[in-house]
């Protein structure tokens, strides 16, 4: 008999909305991969507006809870183009509106770049990096910063699919447990929140994937066998029918690599076959 669903999973996740922690934790890597003194930005609600909420390196709040509409200033310049735009002198450009100029200049800002974090075509945050005099910047802290914002936009679409994943769980739990098909979406569901576990950076969001991965599963194991983090995401890619090609290439590991930790799996199992392994680990509340 396969386990038993839980009575509830983990309280969701915080709205992919709410990326301003994410966008905080990206402009202090912005900072020092840029080499600039000063980053800021902030979420942009509804792809369109931005609000400046996160300063690091400072010297007033002057910039602080600015609205910024697209087409206003260079944040939104570079929400309407979607992509970087570098000022080397704010003062003496002629390519943007000059809305927010006494803001600026209150933070003592000359020379300044936006980048706009897209996800899923949709502009979610604006990064800025920015220098208190005329500069030109070079390739480097402009590539710098476009892949900090790259990573950004990689954390928000894992947290966007995250939620998206728990959203098809709906009705859950309880309302799942008799329906074959449903309880296929949950296994389906359990596999793929597992992939993205793999790439999760931040550890609290970690955590709370790895909670509800385990309130997929039945709660905590009831077998004494302990796999490891990478030995369950192998064999959970065995559960969904992949080929050990398929999960090297979902967890970026190599084909022996996995055949290794099917391996060990199955030992810790006392299971012969990849069936027999994951009919172990479902009894065993280790896999859905």
């Amino acid at each position: 008999m396969p386990a038993p669903l839980p009575d509830r999973l983990p309280d969701p996740l915080p709205d992919p909305g709410d990326d301003t922690a994410e966008v905080r934790r990206a402009l202090v890597r912005l900072r020092g991969a840029a080499g600039v003194p000063l980053s800021f930005g902030g979420v942009v609600a509804d792809g369109r507006h931005l609000r400046m909420s996160e300063l690091v390196g400072n010297a007033t709040t002057s910039l602080l809870g600015l609205v910024v509409a697209e087409g206003k200033g260079l944040g939104g310049r570079a929400i309407g183009l979607r992509k970087p735009v570098v000022l080397p002198d704010y003062y003496a450009s002629d390519a943007i509106s000059h809305h927010f100029d006494r803001a600026v200049q209150a933070e003592g800002v000359r020379s300044v770049m936006a980048v706009p974090v897209i996800v899923r075509r949709t502009v979610r945050a604006v990064l800025y990096g920015a220098v208190r005099e005329n500069v030109s910047f070079g390739d480097r802290p402009v590539t710098a910063m476009v892949e900090v914002a790259r990573d950004l936009e990689q954390e928000l679409a894992i947290r966007a699919e995250v939620q998206r994943r728990l959203q098809l769980l709906t009705p859950a739990p309880e309302a799942l447990a008799g329906d074959p098909a449903d309880r296929e979406t949950v296994r389906e569901s359990h596999a793929e929140l597992r992939r993205i576990a793999a790439l999760i950076d931040d550890p609290g969001l970690r955590a709370r994937v790895d909670a509800v991965c385990t309130s997929l599963a039945g709660g905590p194991p009831t077998g004494a066998a302990t796999l490891s983090a990478r030995e369950l995401d192998v064999l959970t890619g065995a559960a969904a029918g992949q080929t050990n090609g398929d999960i090297a290439d979902s967890l970026g590991l190599g084909t022996e690599t996995v055949k290794s930790y099917l391996r060990n799996a199955m030992r810790k199992l006392d299971a012969r076959t990849r069936l027999q392994a994951v009919n172990a680990a479902r009894r065993a509340n280790l896999l859905p």
